[in-house]
């Protein structure tokens, strides 16, 4: 009776997952060959599944499930619902066996011991296995019970674990997939608790879970116990780290989001109430949970453990990891380790993109974080609570929305239903999430009032297309789903690159064949995630504007100060879309807004003229040394510097657009160097736009000064032929297809050659004119930079010109 009943983690690997589960023989392989790098994990002993077939055999009750099971309609929740609590009380009333206890109490003393305490702290989990299924998941179904003191405690955790591998949710998964219900073990995990109910705690990946990028370490965190990130009770902060910087000593930290992480789980007060729920107080909330030295310090293990396990399996093994920060030491711990299994099984060769049209008219209802990339539509049903009413199915039709506060295992007979998922809390790693990305449905999680906003029966179109933002729209929306095989792309000599313009699409972009990025607008970033005029950010406090000031001081939580705010929302945009495409060029662009469109950011009214024809008024270079903008201009060269310097991403070019003269360009270079971007550091190369005639005329001038010139073939097409692009009244005659307009470019590429100089293009032209790729790949063009929508029909054109 003796074998096998408990066994120390440093003595269980992942060859004894048949004996102790996943979750034991991981922390066992961690702790036996990562403790040598430095990866801290808590120790513990394992109950291996002998003590719970021991158990089974003792309490005689395997008649009794069996007859219980054999009563489920599985097309009817409520017989679920029923057999499987009938079941769990039976084995929660067992009495443990003497012999089974003796030796897990034993062991727990042992432990307690080792951490210098009578009786310690321990996390209790419940893992399932099979000998004959290794492969098998199982996660999630089972319970995880947390500060279990004692022995009498730790035996009633050990036999609420096992009547865990009966609930609704895991008796329906074996029966979906055809399990023996006494083919599946149960071990239970005994492990020393970290005291994160004082520090922080949460969840790390090793790649991006939406678009599958495997060059990041993505961490969602929040105050507390672990439990808050993982119900989506809290909607988490989230860290993304860029591993390959990471190597050569920078610090890659490439997007730092606060969250809202108002309660968190900490240990009760009584054995009676082990955890408990408190609120977080205000000032505790506008800081992040970690800071950016553990951050680096999780990222590094993530990797590590990655690593690893890459190794031992031969094969590529991202993984999903849990963490927490001890707040009474500070000290970081990994508690939980397992493969991720949705990606690492995914063949990137083969594409899937969705897409609605006219978006800019459709009436958006409300934001939240998305989770996968597809987009549904249907009526929602708004859900509280599984009460008997809800429980039948009767009010849930197939095809309907689910929409609610947040979701647990029990949901899942309902998630299964639903065309998508809206719920008011949680982050990327919370059931919802889990549950939507397993099942292939389209969520928004975090969206904070859904319930409140959207009706019963209101019919809403729920796109999770358009990046890490995911948008609920009114109404039911036509979208386009397509299909693209990278395989069956013809090959192509001319580099093609790609116009970004969001950070948040940029993960999903780097699948697409590319050369890296012609132009990166930073007007996108300012406007979607900094959304306050420069100027306004640093005089705000001189204007008298209360309101404003309000506005500025609530968007810059999480920042020591306005300039920080700026450039590090300003560093974290450029820097996500110069990983995703790294070691390729980024070229970005400094920001070209023009007058009327910096008047409508926040505080833009206090510092902006009114100009008759602000499409050639003060824009672009003008503005960078000019006294009236110089300040704001250094907060963009402070943010690239960052981004080049401390995150390591020097494969970011700068591109100047807009200038008139070569005397302007030398200002402008002046100005940059006096803010730390000289040309020629750490390799910096500086393009030009090539968009104006002067620019196209004076090349051999322009080229003494400058790396390369990117053609902006919207501006020089309007200022070749003299017209407004923007004005219906001469629209009929802007054409880059134009004699004129294709002399100009032709005389450019000429002149670039001879000066040795590189020459792309980064406008419209090429996205929508085939025609005008063909004539770009004659006249030896050496980039061609288009949308990503793009991309099909443009390498195909080259493909043609080439032949």
């Amino acid at each position: 009776m003796r074998e096998s009943i408990v066994l120390p983690l440093k003595a269980v690997g992942m060859d004894a997952i048949a004996l102790v589960g996943g979750k034991s023989a991981s922390l066992g392989e961690m702790i036996a060959n990562l403790d040598k790098m430095g990866v801290a994990v808590p120790d513990g002993f394992a109950i291996t599944t002998t003590a719970y077939y021991q158990f089974m055999k003792h309490s005689g009750l395997e008649t009794f499930i069996a007859e219980q099971v054999a009563t489920v309609d599985f097309n009817d929740i409520l017989t679920l619902r029923r057999a499987g609590q009938k079941i769990r009380q039976a084995i929660s009333n067992t009495r443990f066996p003497h012999e089974l206890s003796e030796q897990i109490i034993a062991a727990y003393h042992e432990l307690s011991q080792e951490y210098g305490q009578e009786q310690t702290d321990v996390a209790v989990r419940s893992s399932a296995t099979a000998e004959d299924l290794p492969d098998a998941s199982f996660a999630g179904q089972q319970e995880t019970f947390l500060n279990v003191r004692g022995p009498a405690a730790l035996i009633d955790a050990v036999r609420n674990c096992f009547a865990s591998l009966f609930t609704d949710r895991a008796i329906s998964y074996r029966a979906n997939f055809g399990y023996d219900h006494f083919s599946i073990g149960l071990s239970v995990c005994v492990q020393k608790m970290v005291r994160s109910d004082l520090g922080a705690s949460g969840v790390a990946f090793s790649l991006d879970t939406e678009s599958g990028f495997k060059d990041v370490v993505v961490i969602n965190g929040s105050f507390g116990l672990g439990e808050m990130v993982v119900q989506g009770a809290v909607s988490p902060d989230e860290f993304i780290v860029f591993k390959p910087c990471m190597q050569a000593g920078f610090t890659p930290i490439i997007e730092k989001k606060l969250g809202v992480k108002d309660k968190k789980m900490v240990y009760g007060e009584s054995s009676d109430e082990r955890t408990k729920i408190i609120p977080v107080e205000k000032k505790q909330q506008q800081h992040f949970c970690l800071s950016d030295v553990q951050i680096m310090q999780l990222a590094t293990w993530v990797r590590a453990i990655e690593s690893y396990y890459s190794d031992k399996k031969g094969r590529w093994c991202p993984m999903d990891i849990e963490w927490a920060v001890d707040g009474l030491t500070n000290e970081l711990y990994i508690v939980q380790a397992r493969p991720e299994t949705i990606h690492s099984r995914k063949d990137h060769n083969l594409i899937t993109s969705y897409s609605i049209d006219h978006t800019d008219t459709a009436k958006k209802l409300l934001k939240g974080i998305a989770v996968g990339d597809k987009i549904a539509a249907g009526k929602v049903n708004i859900l509280f609570s599984l009460d008997n009413r809800l429980i039948t199915g009767s009010e849930f039709k197939p095809g309907d929305v689910l929409v609610t506060d947040m979701t647990d295992p029990d949901w899942e007979p309902i998630m299964k239903m639903a065309s998508a998922i809206v719920t008011n809390k949680g982050g990327r790693t919370c059931h919802a999430a889990i549950v939507a990305r397993e099942m292939g449905i389209p969520a928004i999680v975090g969206c904070g009032d859904a319930t409140e906003k959207l009706n019963d029966g209101q019919e809403i179109t729920v796109c999770c297309a358009q990046g890490s933002e995911g948008i609920v729209y009114e109404g039911l929306l036509p979208f386009r789903e397509e299909q693209l095989d990278l395989t069956k792309l013809p090959a192509i000599r001319t580099p093609l690159m790609l116009n970004v313009g969001s950070p948040s699409m940029a993960f999903q972009f780097a699948h697409l064949p590319n050369k890296g990025v012609g132009l990166a607008r930073e007007e996108f970033i300012i406007n979607n995630y900094i959304k306050v005029h420069p100027l306004a950010l640093l005089k705000h406090k001189e204007l008298q504007d209360a309101e404003l000031s309000a506005n500025i001081t609530q968007l810059i939580q999480g920042h020591d100060n306005e300039t920080d705010y700026f450039v590090n929302k300003l560093a974290y945009g450029v820097g996500k879309i110069a990983s995703a495409f790294y070691p390729e060029k980024v070229i970005v662009r400094f920001s070209d807004f023009k007058s009327n469109e910096y008047f409508n950011l926040l505080g833009g009214k206090y510092f902006e003229p009114t100009e008759e024809n602000p499409m050639i008024g003060w824009r672009g270079a003008s503005r960078y040394y000019s006294p009236q903008y110089k300040a704001a201009f250094e907060l963009e060269c402070k943010a690239l510097l960052k981004v080049r310097q401390t995150m390591g991403l020097k494969n970011v070019v700068v591109m100047i657009p807009f200038c008139r003269t070569v005397e302007e360009l030398q200002l402008v270079l002046a100005t940059m160097e006096e803010f730390g971007l000289r040309r020629g550091d750490n390799g910096l190369e500086v393009y030009l736009m090539a968009e104006i005639p002067s620019n196209i005329m004076m090349a051999e001038e322009f080229s003494a000064f400058i790396d390369g010139f990117s053609i902006g073939s919207n501006d020089l097409t309007q200022l070749t032929l003299g017209l407004d692009r923007d004005s219906s009244l001469v629209a009929n005659l802007y054409n880059e297809l134009n004699p004129a307009v294709q002399r100009m470019i032709s005389h450019l590429i000429k002149v670039a050659k001879q000066q040795k100089v590189k020459v792309g293009i980064c406008g419209q032209g090429p996205s929508d004119f085939p025609e005008f790729t063909k004539f770009l790949v004659q006249q030896g063009i050496d980039s061609i930079s288009v949308t990503p929508d793009a991309i099909i029909k443009t390498v195909r054109a080259i493909h043609e010109a080439e032949k």
